[in-house]
């Protein structure tokens, strides 16, 4: 039988080799079986047009329930919904590295001016004594200019060098948790009462974020086994953002926007709020792992034996890009982004190896919640290259035979057409990019805007090198048992 420690390192390593395995296979049968290669290529493009109408309409869908959302006034229907709304207690994690006082101001100015009270408001900053007189500047700054605005502010100090953890967002929110408990517990609190939000130190809430979140809270049957994702915008700096990192935060935005409609494949991204008694019962967050923003819910979902979804908002929150002082930083920045939320394949072996642990748990369920996992991950890492590139390799290594066959000469007029059904996909995602547009600035022209229709040009370009390399490289280091760290994302307005 295998050990604990290898049946892991199995379940590691199946992800990358389905992802490599398909890439190996797909160039041996374009030089061995172009035919067998060509016919693939063809049913594999139509199965992705008809996922790109389906998460057109999906993303349309969202659209008009985020444009509702946005127009309603929350804290109004809250007081006249929910009469009990004082009980609930709203608790903002806000972690910090080595950020600017100027960024955290901007973000507590966003909490401080919402339509929820801010003097209803708990907010727990999270510093790292990693960066001691950093953060004690930081404190020393928010204390004098906001010890009076909100309901308590509490300062949590994660230590350096403990155990069993990895420096990073998760072992640092984890800690504050802790801290948080205490607080908690010295007034009596009702952790069912306590809505968390777990946000990064650059997010800009919307002024009725807060409100809808503790609206939709009450509204819930069964709040505690539920958590709460909002639309995830990132246009803090999106106007000084080069174009590529533009492109990648809008799809980023879609995804989600996607992701909000399908109820049944819905899992807390960055940005998300929860029940502080759910968060306890699952353990807090890991603080041992990258993707603590996703692995919160698969660990609520075993805790609760699958009893554990997550309700959408359609209400944003506002971070940046990962803009650097150089164009070239700014790739490198977002390359290295996009490696680390691809990181969230270590979720597929915890889930594997939970799924003993858990028994009772239907096979169904694991199944759904393993199949969503693993081909999100195998797509994100492959579909880039089949369609733009191995869907023309069998035809430019075809030996004589197949070249004289009617299927040769009529497969790229097909691939042309099943591609420009394709492009419905980037006009719709074009469309809202437009829509979601933050104000634009005194600095830059009307003219910009121009730019930022046919920057969606580079939509080929920045889907290989942003998003299925990242992708493949993640998995390939997981694969060889070479674990990634917590990659702080340079961010600069």
């Amino acid at each position: 039988m295998l050990s604990n420690y290898l049946r892991y390192r199995w379940y590691e390593i199946l992800p990358g080799l389905s992802i490599w395995l398909t890439l190996i296979l797909c160039v041996l049968f374009s030089f061995f079986r172009p035919l067998w290669m060509i016919y693939f290529i063809i049913v594999f493009d139509v199965y992705w047009v008809l996922r790109v109408i389906y998460f057109a309409w999906y993303a349309i869908v969202s659209w008009n329930r985020f444009r509702r959302a946005r127009k309603i006034n929350w804290f109004a229907a809250l007081k006249k919904d929910w009469p009990q709304w004082e009980e609930k207690i709203n608790v903002i994690f806000l972690p910090i590295y080595n950020e600017p006082f100027a960024v955290v101001q901007s973000t507590l100015e966003a909490i401080r001016k919402s339509s929820y009270p801010a003097e209803k408001i708990y907010i727990v900053l999270a510093g790292e004594a990693r960066q001691a007189a950093h953060w004690q500047k930081i404190q020393d700054d928010v204390q004098k200019m906001y010890a009076t605005v909100f309901a308590g502010i509490i300062f949590s100090t994660h230590p350096k060098n403990l155990p069993d953890e990895i420096p990073g967002k998760g072992s640092n929110i984890h800690h504050a948790e802790l801290v948080f408990k205490k607080y908690a517990d010295e007034r009596g609190w009702q952790y069912g009462n306590i809505i968390i939000s777990v946000f990064d130190i650059d997010t800009i809430v919307h002024p009725e974020y807060i409100a809808h979140l503790t609206y939709m809270y009450c509204r819930h049957p069964r709040p505690t086994h539920s958590s709460f994702q909002p639309v995830t915008l990132y246009n803090n700096n999106l106007w000084e953002s080069p174009a590529m990192l533009r492109i990648m935060a809008f799809g980023t935005t879609f995804w989600i926007l996607f992701s909000l409609a399908r109820l049944e494949n819905l899992v807390t991204f960055s940005s998300h709020s929860m029940s502080f008694q759910a968060a306890l019962d699952a353990g807090g967050h890991a603080k041992d792992i990258v993707s603590e923003d996703s692995r919160i819910f698969f660990q609520c979902w075993f805790r609760y034996n699958g009893d554990y979804e997550v309700t959408p908002l359609y209400i944003p929150v506002s971070m940046d890009t990962v803009r650097d002082s150089s164009m070239w930083k700014s790739l490198k920045n977002l390359y290295y982004q996009q490696r680390r939320w691809a990181w969230v394949v270590e979720n597929i072996p915890y889930l594997l190896w939970q799924f003993r642990l858990h028994p009772k748990l239907s096979g169904w369920k694991k199944a759904v919640a393993l199949f969503h996992e693993w081909e999100g991950k195998w797509s994100w890492a492959v579909v880039a290259i089949l369609i733009t590139v191995f869907g023309r390799l069998p035809l430019w290594v075809a030996g004589d035979q197949v070249r004289q066959s009617a299927l040769f000469f009529n497969t790229p007029h097909m691939l042309q057409n099943l591609m420009t059904l394709a492009m419905a996909g980037m006009f719709v995602s074009a469309i809202l990019s437009m829509l979601l547009l933050p104000p634009r600035p005194n600095t830059h022209h009307a003219w910009r805007y121009i730019f930022m229709l046919a920057q969606w040009a580079l939509l080929p370009i920045s889907l290989i090198l942003f998003s299925a390399l990242p992708c493949i490289d993640a998995v390939t280091h997981l694969m060889f048992g070479r674990y990634l760290g917590f990659n702080v994302s340079t961010k600069k307005r």
